[in-house]
């Protein structure tokens, strides 16, 4: 079985992940228990549009990954968690550093985890606000991930055990 990663390796490796690094992408935060994350965009000469604000594709850009990567974590390696859809509403742009909060509602893992028991899939919506320094909202970012269990661990859940371990050669 791989190894999942640590979150702060996997906050290090974003760091220095191309689009995100020159996109002037950064990941702030990435909590031990995969409930939290923050990210930060500083406006820079190459994410500025025509306007000299920030470009809506770098905005939406830096909440991306965050909403599939949390839940997949804090479910663990029984779940399918994929982005379905993606919905940004620009509230006011952006003249400087912007920053995003996920924070994870154990309380909707509980859900999901409910919806998901008998092999069903899961259409969760998450919202972000992207904020200015001052506080100000700049835009509003909304995900629906796609969840279910994994098959084999489907079967396990109507027999009432889990499968035995795949032997790894």
């Amino acid at each position: 079985m791989a190894r999942r990663l640590s979150a702060a390796t996997l906050r290090r490796g974003m760091n220095l992940w191309p689009p995100f690094l020159f996109a002037g992408i950064r990941v702030l935060h990435l909590a031990d228990d995969w409930s939290s994350a923050r990210v930060r965009l500083r406006l820079g000469r190459f994410n500025r549009n025509y306007f000299g604000t920030h470009f809506g594709g770098s905005l939406f850009s830096m909440t991306d990954p965050f909403w599939a990567l949390l839940v997949v974590s804090a479910l663990g390696r029984d779940y399918i968690v994929w982005d379905k859809a993606s919905e940004i509403d620009f509230v006011a742009p952006g003249r400087g550093d912007v920053f995003a909060d996920f924070v994870l509602d154990p309380g909707r893992l509980a859900e999901i985890k409910a919806a998901t028991a008998g092999g069903a899939k899961a259409l969760p919506w998450f919202t972000c606000t992207v904020t200015a320094e001052d506080g100000s909202t700049v835009a509003e970012v909304r995900k629906q991930l796609y969840v279910r269990r994994k098959p084999d661990r489907r079967e396990a859940d109507r027999d009432g055990e889990r499968p035995p371990a795949p032997a790894h050669r």
